[in-house]
Formats: C-alpha cells, structure tokens, sequence
C-alpha cells in the first residue's frame, strides 16, 4: 500500500515521499478522540466501548491505560491551559481534567434537560469550549447507555469560558460529529455524520462562519465524501483539513480540493496533531493507533 496518494500538486509540499505509516498499537474496539500532551510527550484516545482510555508515550513507544472507567469517554482535547477535555457518552456530558487529576463537570444539561452524548469538543481562544450532540452513546448499549434524547435535537453547543453557560451554536444537522476552527477562527467546520441514520444521505463537512461567540448566516457546504463517513478532524498551519474519510485520511484545502490520500486500511475515526514540533499526525483507526510525520504541523 503507497504511504499516500496525491490528487492536487500542493499536497506534495505537505507530505514526504520517503515517510511510511506507522502502526503503533492494536487491540482496541473503536478507537476515538486523540488529544497530545506537549508538556509529557504523550497522546490520550478513547476506546469506547471498552470504557477506557490509552495513553501512548513518545519517549518510549509504551502503551498503558490512562483511565478505567472512562465513562465511554470518545472526544478528547486539551484546553489552553494542558488539561484534558472529555466527552462523555455514559455521562452525557463534557468534563475536564484539572492538573491534580481531579475532574470537573463542564456540561450536562442544555435548557434544563440532559444532553444526548457529547461527542467532539474544540477549545477557542477566548477558553470557550465548543463541542457536538448526537445520539451515539445513546442509541444502544454498546458505547453508552440507550436512552431517550430528552432535548430531541442534535446541535452544537458553546461553553463559556466565564460564566460556564451553555448556548445552541449550530442547529438543524442530523448528526453534528467533528468539529475544528479554521486557524483564524473565523470558520468552524462541522462534520455530518447523519448517514448511519438517513439512508441515502450524504456524508457532509459543513462550514459556519463564526462571529465571536456565535455562528452567523448560513451553512456551506464543504465537502461531501464519495466512501465511508468523515469523523474527526484537524486543521493545519495553512488552513488545510486532515480528516477522517471512510478507510482513509483525506487532505483537504481551504477553497474544498482534494488534495491526497493517506490509505490506513481500516475504518478511521479521528486524528490529531502531536510530536515536539506538532508535526506528527496521530490517526485513530478503528482497532489501532497509526501515525505519519509530515511536512505540516498543527494550526494551534
């Protein structure tokens, strides 16, 4: 298998010809939600239905569990300050691990009501905290608990960084999933994961242009995958879009081209970027933990 295949002549300025794909661990059931630890050189992902989350060490390649039970933890980040942001399907909530270990309950309602199962979180400049609601972890047993959307919608919501309230900032998709800021915060990404429920419908990335703590006007369509679901996401230094896309990892510009393929054979879920110099993409595939260094590194 090519460690890439390129479609547009810039994706050869973002990827080395002589760089393979690393699988780095296995074993997992669906893996999820990598987050990188500047400061201990090392990634947290979630393994969802197996309540528990793994750590990956940098310094030495070793693989140990980071926490057991994860309450069916899936997205995962780091805030501004190197502490850890989880989403939560069993709890159905957004949590945050502060740099004791202790951890604190960001949101678990939205208008007095449960929120159905958190599933991807981003943090903005300004500490908010931005994450997606469908109803993964509360469609069935296998990664959460089956139980009712009390709220029945799947949105977008707003964490403010001051006063912790929580506001709607994207309504109206089927099943809002990844999310990232482009990097002068000025879009925010959305991916459509609406497919595993509406037959037929398109797998979608969609953009939102972001006035402060809102979203303004309407949605525009980004892309549309032509296999599989897009999932999780990152945006690099030039705006670019490295994301998940069925079995493969995707690079998109920022005007929509296609620009390569990175072929992981087996479904991905998420990425993210890490390394010393945040050039390091970690890539979550379904059963296993991959990577590849490339000639990009991440937007924050």
């Amino acid at each position: 298998m090519l460690p890439h295949v390129t479609h547009d002549p810039r994706f050869e300025r973002l990827v080395f010809p002589h760089v393979n794909l690393e699988k780095l661990t296995s074993g997992c059931r669906w893996a999820e939600g990598p987050a990188y630890f500047p400061a201990g050189c090392y990634l947290v992902w979630s393994d969802i239905p197996n309540n528990r989350m793994m750590r990956f060490d940098e310094t030495d390649g070793s693989v140990s569990v980071f926490r057991a039970p994860s309450f069916n933890s899936n997205g995962n980040t780091t805030d501004r300050q190197g502490r850890l942001v989880s989403c939560e399907h069993l709890m159905r909530r957004v949590t945050r691990t502060e740099h004791d270990g202790s951890i604190t309950v960001l949101a678990d309602q939205f208008d007095g009501r449960r929120l159905n199962s958190p599933n991807d979180a981003v943090v903005k400049s300004d500490d908010s905290i931005w994450f997606s609601d469908p109803t993964y972890g509360i469609d069935s047993d296998y990664e959460g608990l089956q139980s009712p959307s009390e709220i029945g919608a799947n949105n977008v919501y707003r964490i403010d960084a001051a006063t912790g309230k929580v506001t709607c900032v994207v309504s109206g998709r089927v099943q809002p999933n990844g999310l990232a800021f482009s990097p002068d915060e000025k879009l925010l990404y959305v991916a459509d994961t609406g497919a595993t429920h509406v037959r037929g419908l398109p797998a979608t990335i969609w953009s939102y242009r972001v006035d402060g703590a809102r979203t303004t006007g309407d949605a525009s369509l980004f892309a549309t995958c032509p296999e599989g679901l897009y999932d999780g996401f990152r945006c690099d230094i030039h705006g670019n879009i490295w994301t998940s896309a069925g079995r493969s990892v995707f690079c998109y510009a920022p005007d929509g081209t296609h620009l390569g393929t990175i072929p992981i054979g087996e479904i991905v879920a998420n990425v993210c970027f890490g390394g010393p110099r945040r050039n390091r993409l970690y890539i979550c595939g379904q059963t296993s933990l991959y990577s590849i260094y490339l000639n990009t590194r991440a937007a924050v």
